[in-house]
């Protein structure tokens, strides 16, 4: 997520962002934009992201801004993909051009924290949600029905639609499949629905469960590969005696996925919290109780905030280690 402005004595003349993938990026929408093209020869621009110096989808933006002869460029922060990371400056500075990098740093990152923490961590960025019950259980022990047991209101659950429509990929494990057979899709909200991932060991999942519907593409992770295998379904083996997290992580990377919401069960959360493989917590604490059933995972809580969403709380964390 990139966005532009042209200057020119103190008033803007041009903006643009950086709207799809393949689509031209924020420098050239903004560009384009600018009306009489011969104050840019006096204009600075600033960008969020170091312009890019390469031939990807689209060509570069360090080209068309020497091209124009705009001698002021300032950038939020340097483009950590290994075919930018510097070059972009680079280039603009070998072509005289003033180049300012660093200003509202920590907003930009902020503003591109997926796309960082997969160039640099070489992972997707990961957010673990759950809802609790007051007396601290996700589920009851016993369910009478193959369906989710609500703790939330409906804004909530509206809520986390929105949530899996802004991340790329949603991470279950296998008994959350078997016990309420979710479609792990964003009904109540619009945009695209996200990658789905099973975390399923032993091929307990059924084959009539509604994640291999094949209406979007399903990673499986599993000790062996299914005999049976779908359209849109793709299967990855792993080692479950070895970290179950890390190798997770690691092929989801290898699928090109930038982020993923886990959304369950316990067993399957904490994996992720124990080997510390996570950036965002996201709990809601629904206005009822259980009495009896599967407890919540067990996550210390260090920097975090409280909202209310109707009579549900909700408990945003983030992982500063």
């Amino acid at each position: 997520m990139v966005g532009s402005v042209i200057v020119y004595n103190d008033k803007i003349i041009g903006e643009g962002w950086h709207k799809k993938a393949g689509e031209p990026h924020a420098e050239v929408n903004a560009i384009n934009s600018v009306k009489d093209k011969s104050l840019l020869k006096k204009a600075t621009i600033y960008v969020s992201l170091e312009p890019c110096s390469h031939f990807g989808k689209t060509p570069p933006c360090c080209d068309l801004i020497i091209k124009n002869k705009i001698p002021n460029v300032v950038i939020g922060t340097v483009d950590p993909n290994e075919k930018v990371a510097g070059n972009g400056i680079k280039k603009l500075l070998e072509a005289g051009t003033h180049v300012t990098v660093g200003i509202l740093e920590a907003e930009c990152n902020k503003l591109n924290k997926r796309f960082f923490t997969f160039h640099e961590k070489k992972r997707p960025y990961i957010i673990l949600k759950w809802a609790e019950s007051q007396d601290g259980f996700i589920a009851p022990l016993e369910k009478l029905e193959k369906k989710p047991v609500w703790i939330t209101n409906r804004y909530s659950r509206q809520l986390v639609h929105k949530w899996r429509s802004e991340e790329q990929a949603i991470l279950v494990g296998t008994q959350t499949v078997i016990d309420d057979n979710p479609k792990l899709d964003v009904r109540d909200w619009t945009g695209n629905n996200p990658i789905r991932v099973v975390l399923d060991q032993n091929n307990r999942a059924s084959n009539d469960s509604q994640i291999f519907d094949g209406q979007t593409k399903t990673i499986v992770f599993s000790k062996l590969k299914s005999p049976v295998e779908k359209e849109n379904i793709i299967f990855e083996v792993i080692d479950f005696e070895q970290n179950i997290a890390t190798q997770i992580v690691q092929k989801l990377y290898q699928h090109q996925i930038q982020s993923v919401i886990i959304e369950g069960g316990r067993q399957t959360l904490q994996t992720f919290i124990d080997s510390n493989l996570w950036d965002e917590a996201r709990i809601f604490i629904g206005n009822i109780k259980i009495k009896e059933g599967i407890k919540a995972p067990t996550l210390v809580k260090k920097s975090f905030e409280k909202l209310s969403i109707g009579n549900d709380e909700l408990i945003l964390s983030r992982n500063d280690d």
